[in-house]
């Protein structure tokens, strides 16, 4: 193919075909090539009050899991607002400032964005990921299953994400959406009128 046909081609590929996904079911995201991927949310504990005894067990915790399953890889997202480009826009914005009214109320907005992000601390989320590949349909979720009871069973408090939070996930990672509640299947799901 040309290169100019190429370009042609991406330019017409729809945002699933970029990103290289065929489908969110109900347990998975299926892609193209890289087979079915499963996630797991771990729900993160705060570690700043735990003792040191208790961090050293939750680290040997999970290296058990992930001794007893080789397939596993983990992910680490942001479920919230990151306001680093605001405050860094901030600070520019009052070195700039010469009125000093102005100047204290940037330090205001400033304040207030360190208050609301510290509020915000443990605005991570943990996702391990099963790539599911040549598995038989029948066999998938016994497997799943073993893994989410294993997670259990080392003190994790973990949930197989399901079709929303999957598209929840992906909304994060490419758009750093992070407020959106309901996220559609199809863009402009919403203005649709069925039966019109």
């Amino acid at each position: 193919m040309r290169r100019n046909d190429k370009a042609e081609a991406k330019k017409r590929a729809s945002t699933r075909q970029l990103i290289g996904t065929k489908e969110i079911t109900e347990y998975s995201l299926q892609t193209y090539g890289h087979g079915k991927l499963v996630y797991f949310i771990i729900k993160p504990s705060n570690i700043s009050v735990l003792s040191e005894a208790s961090i050293s067990t939750r680290i040997y915790a999970l290296m058990t899991v992930l001794k007893g399953i080789a397939e596993i890889e983990m992910l680490c997202l942001n479920s919230r607002e990151n306001f680093e480009d605001n405050k860094r826009f901030l600070r520019n914005r009052m070195e700039q400032e010469q009125n000093p009214v102005v100047r204290k109320l940037l330090e205001k907005d400033l304040s207030f964005l360190d208050r609301i992000q510290v509020q915000m601390a443990t605005a991570r989320e943990f996702l391990i990921l099963i790539r599911l590949r040549n598995e038989k349909e029948k066999e998938v979720f016994p497997y799943l299953s073993r893994i989410e009871k294993s997670l259990k069973e080392q003190g994790f408090s973990v949930k197989r994400a399901d079709k929303e939070d999957i598209k929840r996930i992906l909304a994060v990672y490419f758009e750093q959406n992070v407020t959106t509640e309901k996220f559609e299947d199809f863009d402009g799901e919403r203005w649709m009128i069925l039966n019109e």
